[in-house]
């Protein structure tokens, strides 16, 4: 395995996804390469597990790793279709934010509504204890960037549908960035919780129109603050 850097900054989990991705792009991790356990990964990096679990399924939603059947994580070959997100995310640059929460309200309930038909339970403890972690994060007095990034992410996996997680890939970097402006005002992690928390009580009872209903609020309510600012 290539040498990889202890990570020291915020926002852990992007930095993770950063470096990996970089051996991956210039060879030192090549295709049918297996990654090392989340327990040596975590270790490597000085990061909690939870970390490396997410910067995993950045990358899986990236394309760049697959997970395989009988256990491990191995590097994908890329193909053409792995230009894409790059490219996509250099045109979405100059996206205005409010074009951008008209897709998100296009898309995001369809999410919840299909994670309610078919999260499995394992899904469904990912996103329980996403919350959790979230909670004690909003607790704490800080920003939950990396949880609510998380939940949203885990909805879209439930749903199983491979093409619309790697549309939801093009917009990553996007979000990502907006979050960060749209948690400064102190009242919305708090907001942020709540709402997917109604979210994944639908998606738990399996209720697909009280999910969609539930989603279809929570992106409006956040398409109330600056059209600048999404969550």
């Amino acid at each position: 395995m290539p040498a990889l850097e202890p990570i020291r900054r915020s926002r852990i989990y992007e930095h993770i996804v950063e470096q990996i991705q970089r051996l991956i792009q210039d060879g030192a991790l090549a295709p049918g390469d297996q990654l090392p356990p989340e327990r040596m990964l975590a270790e490597t990096f000085q990061v909690s597990r939870a970390s490396v679990r997410e910067a995993l399924r950045a990358l899986e939603l990236r394309g760049l790793i697959e997970g395989r059947q009988g256990g491990g994580t191995f590097v994908r070959a890329l193909s053409g279709d792995d230009l894409i997100p790059p490219m996509a995310s250099a045109l979405l640059a100059g996206a205005e934010m409010d074009q951008l929460m008209e897709v998100r309200e296009m898309l995001e309930p369809h999410i919840a509504e299909l994670a309610a038909a078919r999260a499995t339970p394992e899904a469904l403890a990912e996103m329980e204890a996403l919350l959790e972690r979230q909670a004690a994060r909003v607790a704490r007095g800080e920003i939950p960037i990396e949880e609510d990034t998380a939940f949203h992410n885990a909805l879209a996996i439930s749903t199983g549908n491979g093409v619309l997680l790697r549309l939801l890939n093009l917009m990553a970097d996007l979000l990502e960035q907006s979050r960060a402006r749209w948690f400064q005002s102190p009242d919305r992690p708090a907001q942020s919780l709540a709402g997917h928390r109604r979210v994944l009580d639908a998606v738990r009872r399996h209720d697909r129109a009280g999910a969609y209903a539930a989603m279809a609020e929570h992106v409006r309510r956040v398409r109330g603050a600056p059209a600048d600012s999404p969550s």
